[in-house]
């Protein structure tokens, strides 16, 4: 029985104590031009975090969470101790992470409810013979509510999860040994299509409108939502066709087709009978929350819709939740008790916080600049495709892709501009439709994403690997195919 065991202790061993090797390397290794040692040791702290969660040294939230300490009583971002605490404290009232939080909550409303197994339900009888087809489900429903919903975290997060999250149980599949029969499929291809969606269309994403500002300010570039949709239609529509196909090819589902699947459906729905009390309510409170969504609430920045911004979508979550408490479909305890929500809140809070500071003391800045200097002596063309590309994997470094925006698209149409020839507006647009797309790299690029990293169904090394993959398609895509067509449109 020791013998057995001793092979997992050594690998955690190993795992633990590789994020303090990646630490130690880069504290030791000599400060580069531009950089003082108080920023170089934080990236050290952050590289180590980073290196953590891909290794899965302990659960995540707790890297993510000693990550945090050990920055704070360091004083990198900060020497004041007060000032540093409240700098560590800041990620826990950010707008996003209560809206994650949130979304989990309501996915006990759809459980407790039963209405999210009845709709899951429904789809499975429809399209759950062909495993392929109930992926095309999903991300349609995505592409359906993205052009009224500019918030991702409650497009994805709040309204396609609670319901698929149900779909893979009735296969059988569990989070854990057996999420590879369907569960791993089902929830990645609704995450990689919300990066789609994200892109797709202007009023998907609320920091689209946030780098169209910055756009107009810094180059004088202003688009409608028509020009933006068919900037990156032939991408985008073509990904919505592809996404569930490549996702079936790289995340291989155990289930490919199960005709019985859906008969056996159809008797379970009617063994539930008529919708009942809790059903009705959940499913009128999340219209009332898609209501007040696609009305005019956004996350991160003020973006009127349909001629009303009234209301932030963290608020609609507590107003929702609130009347899910009073109405009995949830109770308190429900709440206290959903672990993994609690998880992704430790661990998302800490990232954001982490990534935020990164920016906050310049490194992101100096390594923007840095990475542009030897751009001078390229051609146009070449040093365009650099600056998108840095543009696009600097994300690694982000847990919000408004603050991305708001640090690196200056710097980068400020390089751009400053080289002859170089199509600017042809930049711009790249850059801003690299948002949505770039969420998909990694498990705290966007929103949603710490709620399908944290589902169980996506194993943490598989999140960052089918990550890498989809964001080089993606990328590939913007450059082989929305490039050319912007050419051509003279954009």
């Amino acid at each position: 029985m020791v013998d057995a065991k001793a092979p997992e202790a050594k690998g955690f061993r190993w795992k633990l104590f590789a994020p303090l090797v990646v630490w130690l390397a880069i504290y030791l290794w000599p400060v580069p031009a531009g950089l003082n040692a108080n920023q170089w040791h934080y990236f050290a702290v952050f590289a180590a975090v980073i290196t953590g969660l891909i290794l899965e040294s302990m659960p995540v939230g707790a890297v993510g969470l000693i990550g945090l300490t050990v920055a704070g009583i360091s004083g990198y971002i900060d020497p004041d101790p007060t000032k540093s605490l409240r700098w560590m404290l800041a990620g826990f009232a950010e707008s996003t992470v209560w809206l994650i939080v949130g979304a989990f909550v309501f996915s006990i409303g759809y459980r407790k409810s039963q209405l999210g197994r009845r709709i899951a339900l429904v789809l499975v009888r429809s399209l759950g013979g062909n495993t392929l087809g109930l992926g095309y489900a999903v991300a349609m429903s995505d592409f359906l509510l993205a052009p009224a919903t500019p918030s991702n975290t409650a497009r994805s997060g709040g309204i396609v999860y609670p319901i698929i999250s149900n779909i893979p149980r009735i296969y059988g599949s569990e989070p854990g040994p057996t999420a590879g029969k369907i569960g791993t499929y089902v929830m990645w291809t609704a995450f990689a299509a919300t990066a789609v969606t994200s892109s797709l269309f202007f009023t998907a994403l609320a920091p689209n409108a946030a780098a169209l500002a910055i756009a107009k300010r810094t180059a004088g570039i202003d688009i409608s939502w028509a020009q933006w949709f068919i900037g990156f239609a032939p991408l985008g529509i073509l990904l919505m066709l592809l996404v569930p196909l490549l996702g079936y090819a790289i995340c291989r589902p155990e289930v490919k087709r199960s005709p019985e699947i859906s008969e056996w459906a159809s008797r379970e729905l009617a063994t539930m009978g008529p919708m009942s009390r809790p059903e009705w309510i959940m499913l009128a409170l999340i219209v009332l929350a898609m209501f007040l969504w696609i009305t005019g609430s956004t996350p991160d920045i003020s973006l009127p819709i349909l001629g009303s911004n009234f209301i932030n979508a963290t608020t609609v979550v507590f107003i929702v939740i609130s009347l899910m408490l009073i109405t009995g479909v949830v109770e308190f305890n429900d709440i206290v008790s959903e672990k993994s929500a609690w998880e992704v809140f430790f661990y998302f809070t800490s990232l954001l916080t982490l990534a935020s500071g990164l920016n906050e003391i310049g490194f992101i800045k100096w390594f923007a600049n840095e990475y542009a200097k030897p751009l001078a002596g390229l051609s146009p063309s070449t040093a365009m495709i650099m600056l998108v590309a840095l543009f696009f994997w600097i994300h690694y470094f982000f847990s919000s892709i408004t603050s991305h925006a708001a640090a690196v698209l200056p710097v980068v149409l400020a390089v751009g501009s400053g080289i002859a020839g170089l199509p600017v507006t042809t930049l711009a647009m790249l850059c801003m439709y690299s948002l949505g797309l770039m969420g998909v790299i990694s498990p705290y690029a966007t929103g949603p994403a710490p709620m399908y990293f944290g589902s169980g169904y996506i194993g943490k090394g598989q999140f960052w690997g089918f990550g890498l993959i989809f964001g080089l398609i993606y990328f590939a895509g913007l450059l082989v195919i929305v490039l050319p067509w912007l050419q051509i449109r003279g954009g």
